[in-house]
């Protein structure tokens, strides 16, 4: 018994990549003559976002910190200035540069969004409640 359920998934998987795999007829026409075969990848599966939540909205929420940063980072020199952030699309920081960049310097680092980003989920944070005091006989 402790081995028909790996066996039988086993099966399953068997059955399913042999499913996913195209084979090509062999034809009497030369290679160069003949249409490139089908891939036989699975390609990706269109997306099934709704009009209301666009597809790249979707796929920017899972980037990191750091990828959101490099692929608003437009010149590569580490400082993402406001207009990279409008032109990027990238809210966060676009909403809050100002509170980000405290030096003025017309540019933040991730270093400044980080510092921003802890301080910022510190004060959402309910402070926490004391313990109980310990009750007293006398």
């Amino acid at each position: 018994m402790r081995f028909v359920i790996p066996a039988a998934a086993l099966a399953l998987l068997a059955v399913q990549a042999q499913a996913q795999t195209t084979t090509t007829p062999a034809t009497s026409t030369p290679p160069a003559a003949t249409a490139p075969a089908p891939a036989t990848t699975m390609a990706p599966a269109p997306s099934t976002t709704t009009p209301a939540m666009p597809a790249k909205k979707t796929a920017r929420h899972r980037m990191t910190l750091q990828q959101q940063f490099d692929n608003v980072n437009t010149t590569h020199d580490g400082h993402v200035s406001k207009d990279q952030a409008v032109a990027g699309k990238w809210s966060y920081v676009s909403r809050n540069f100002d509170a980000m960049d405290k030096d003025h310097k017309g540019y933040v680092t991730m270093d400044d969004i980080h510092v921003y980003a802890k301080a910022h989920h510190a004060m959402k944070k309910p402070p926490a409640t004391p313990a109980p005091a310990p009750a007293t006989s006398g």
